[in-house]
């Protein structure tokens, strides 16, 4: 019996796990990515993001964003340890920690936490959160990309799709140059731009791009043990001194510029938290557009009225956490 063959539309990181998961369930997968996987592309939010493993203040997020972030954090460290032992490039898993600091409901996070065994611990009036675990997107995303190489999945890179019109089964996508990539099965993971490809079928995808601006620092290794959350901004320290400072909510379209009003407000914020940084270089400053969803609730399903057509898509805040957990859900759909 020939091996059902897969397009994955979409190369970030949910992309790529769904292809990997589909190539291990026996799938012949192509991943079809507009610009290049892996790369630092404007935009693209996979390699832009701070690379947490927990969705913020869960206890203000509905019950299915926490269990499905939950569900693919929980993935991570075998995932992580396969990556190093087959690609040879560490993603960095780094088990840092958490610390939430005022302003938030700590009665209400500490009811949350206890209910759902997280471990806690009070510092002032600050809370500690020990178990929760970062990686680093953009060796995260490289060594993805050398696995599926080593998977024999097919990557085709900087190509784009005409935007798929309304049909009852797929044969062929068309793509802007004219060719047309033929598949037993689609499944659209193209975050940010699904609304776009998709807007002509019956998807009915609230999916619009939100803007994320973040800065990097270089710090002295060790200045900063956990990760800090204070009112909606984050500081992450990666394991060589890098330091990411984060990010931003804005509604301005395909917009993926950065604004130096908002590098400003970035940099008062985090010298508020660490007033260190008023005397460290800050090496990059850049921005990602988030598949922005009502409620960060993502659509893993068929689609309604096509036959061959999967969705993997509209992640949000948590692609990165919920990637793995997702990938098996709709690689179970395609497969069953």
């Amino acid at each position: 019996m020939a091996k059902q063959k897969v397009i994955v539309v979409g190369g970030g990181i949910v992309g790529c796990m769904t292809a990997l998961n589909l190539a291990e369930r026996g799938c012949q997968v192509m991943v079809v990515e507009r610009n290049q996987i892996a790369a630092q592309t404007s935009g693209e939010s996979s390699w832009a993001g701070a690379g947490i493993l927990f969705p913020l203040l869960p206890w203000m997020y509905k019950d299915a964003v926490n269990q499905l972030a939950m569900a693919g954090a929980a993935l991570y460290p075998i995932l992580c340890k396969r990556l190093l032992s087959e690609t040879g490039i560490d993603p960095e898993y780094t088990l840092s920690g958490m610390l939430i600091q005022p302003p938030f409901d700590a009665a209400l996070g500490l009811d949350w936490c206890a209910k759902n065994q997280i471990q806690t611990r009070q510092i002032g009036e600050d809370l500690l959160l020990p178990q929760v675990a970062q990686v680093r997107n953009p060796r995260l995303m490289q060594a993805l990309k050398q696995l599926l190489i080593q998977t024999n999945v097919t990557l085709l890179e900087h190509t784009q799709l005409e935007p798929l019109q309304q049909t009852t089964h797929i044969g062929g996508w068309k793509t802007t140059t004219g060719a047309v990539l033929e598949a037993d099965a689609f499944v659209v993971t193209s975050g940010a731009w699904s609304f776009e490809l998709l807007k002509d079928t019956a998807a009915n995808l609230n999916i619009k791009p939100m803007r994320g601006q973040i800065l990097l620092y270089q710090v002295p290794q060790d200045s900063l043990k956990h990760i800090v959350y204070q009112n909606g901004f984050y500081l992450v320290p990666r394991r060589d001194g890098h330091l990411l400072a984060g990010s931003t909510l804005e509604d301005v379209g395909f917009d993926p510029r950065t604004t130096e009003d908002v590098k400003q407000e970035l940099k008062t914020k985090a010298e508020t938290i660490m007033p260190s940084l008023k005397h460290a270089p800050i090496l990059k400053h850049w921005s990602g557009l988030r598949p922005g969803t009502p409620d960060n609730l993502p659509t893993i399903a068929a689609h309604p009225t096509i036959q061959n057509l999967y969705l993997n898509t509209g992640h949000f805040r948590y692609g990165l956490t919920m990637a793995p957990a997702s990938a098996q859900r709709v690689a179970a759909l395609i497969c069953a």
